[in-house]
């Protein structure tokens, strides 16, 4: 298991921003699995607990402001939102779980919805689950991975916000992360360290998900 990042030469580098310079759109929101889109084309799915970045990650991406809609309320996203990157690859925006404020019954429904997505999602190529480096894998996150583990969905982790602490702290980060992850068979084995405010480790993330396609 390595937390190396994983190494693309300058050629897959400059093709994935090029993909990502192309236009991205919102589809849909879904709340329903009928709702879904054809699985015509590959698939990536965002994950993390409430308030980790995922809307500023993705925006960082796309280098757009309002892709996905952050907001200071966190878990307030109740559905998966699809955005279309040039019609070649679908980028999915999970809800934030957690769930602090919810109904018991409605966080057991989303539960729910979501491990039938991640099952039966036959082209939905990876996870990229957001983990801030602040904090580290918590109980929220186990669970989540442990859901992924048992629908047997390859994921892989990106700590969020890695500018906001010392380099010997997300060493430190790193390593027991990377400790964690020999124990989860569906863990894709590399870490892509990343903050969306100091544009760092973005190529690295665009060009994992463009290889994907």
């Amino acid at each position: 298991m390595d937390f190396s990042p994983e190494e693309f030469d300058t050629q897959t580098l400059e093709a994935a921003n090029k993909l990502f310079g192309r236009p991205c759109r919102f589809v849909l929101g879904v709340a329903k699995l009928n709702q879904l889109p054809a699985d015509d084309i590959a698939e990536v799915a965002f994950a993390g607990r409430s308030n980790v970045g995922k809307s500023s990650i993705i925006n960082a991406l796309t280098n757009q402001k309002s892709l996905a809609k952050t907001s200071n309320t966190p878990g307030r996203t109740q559905q998966l939102n699809f955005f279309s990157l040039d019609d070649k690859i679908y980028i999915v925006d999970m809800p934030g779980y957690g769930f602090a404020k919810a109904p018991e019954n409605l966080v057991k429904q989303w539960q729910q919805v979501l491990f039938s997505y991640l099952q039966g999602r036959v082209n939905l190529k990876r996870v990229f689950l957001l983990i801030d480096s602040r904090h580290g894998i918590k109980k929220v996150d186990f669970d989540i991975m442990q859901m992924l583990d048992k629908a047997a969905v390859t994921y892989q982790i990106v700590l969020t916000k890695s500018d906001k602490i010392s380099a010997a702290e997300l060493e430190k980060v790193c390593t027991a992360t990377k400790k964690i992850l020999k124990d989860h068979a569906a863990a894709y084995p590399q870490i892509i360290v990343t903050s969306s405010e100091k544009k760092l480790g973005l190529d690295q993330l665009r060009a994992e998900i463009a290889s994907l396609i």
